[in-house]
């Protein structure tokens, strides 16, 4: 199947690992001319050169920016002044007890996973509509939906971004841009890896062990009981940046493995 993504210019936000670094490498499988980033010059140089021998696509760039400060973003828009496909997946999480979540926290979550998104967004989407097409994603969470109470700012700011995203979607009325949010269930990205194999030192567990506690406890309504595959969020992405996916706006769309109990 032919998305016509070729020559298409993306811009991945938080793509030097995980499910950013997914959904790169399947659009320059797709043959788009993909921008990674992330927030050191090192970490972007090593996922462009990864990306490019997996794929053999050479139109693999990298621009660095630290989506906590606002002068980075601008820097980067600078340097990139137009994208057809802008994928807001940057984000950060840690788990907190809510009475310790200080209010430098609730702005530092919503300037990274909201503000990111909202300014790169206000950057591009004039463009895009003045070419009549255009893909904005945002990468959210099961977590939008169904809170969780170890990550209440977490959730807070997944939510944030279905609610953009639905506004900004109201903007392109009878045009060819489109703006949708994938809401990804748990999945083993580098963070919750991490998070995983702390988790299962500090108990004495394997890591097997650890993921279906998790599953047992913390999500158990999932119906995978297991996390997803960045590879498994990417396809989405890729499916709706392309042309076939033009009925699809203003959608908040599932790889959540089931974790949200409800058929709508």
């Amino acid at each position: 199947m032919d998305l016509k993504l070729k020559n298409k210019i993306a811009l991945v936000t938080g793509s030097t690992a995980g499910i950013g670094f997914a959904i790169a490498k399947s659009l320059a499988a797709e043959g788009a001319e993909v921008i990674i980033n992330g927030r050191t010059t090192e970490r972007v140089s090593y996922a462009v050169d990864q990306i490019q021998k997996e794929t053999g696509n050479k139109n693999v760039k990298g621009i660095a920016a630290d989506f906590a400060d606002k002068s980075q973003v601008q820097n980067l828009i600078g340097q990139l002044p137009y994208v057809d496909i802008l994928v807001n997946n940057v984000g950060i999480f840690e788990p907190k007890p809510f009475d310790t979540i200080t209010d430098e926290d609730w702005f530092k979550f919503y300037e990274v996973n909201v503000l990111s998104g909202i300014r790169l967004s206000r950057a591009y989407l004039a463009k895009m509509l003045e070419k009549n097409w255009g893909r904005i994603i945002f990468i959210s969470s099961e977590s939008a939906i169904q809170i969780p109470e170890e990550m209440i700012h977490y959730g807070m700011t997944k939510t944030a971004q279905i609610a953009v995203a639905r506004g900004l979607a109201e903007l392109t009325k009878s045009s060819g841009v489109t703006v949708n949010t994938v809401l990804a269930g748990p999945t083993f990205s580098e963070g919750a890896g991490n998070f995983i194999r702390d988790m299962a030192k500090k108990t004495g567990q394997t890591v097997e062990g650890m993921e279906k506690e998790f599953f047992k406890t913390a999500r158990p309504t999932s119906i995978l009981q297991r996390f997803t595959q960045p590879e498994e969020i990417a396809s989405m992405v890729v499916y709706i940046s392309g042309e076939i996916s033009s009925a699809t706006n203003g959608a908040a769309l599932r790889a959540d493995g089931g974790v949200i109990k409800s058929a709508f």
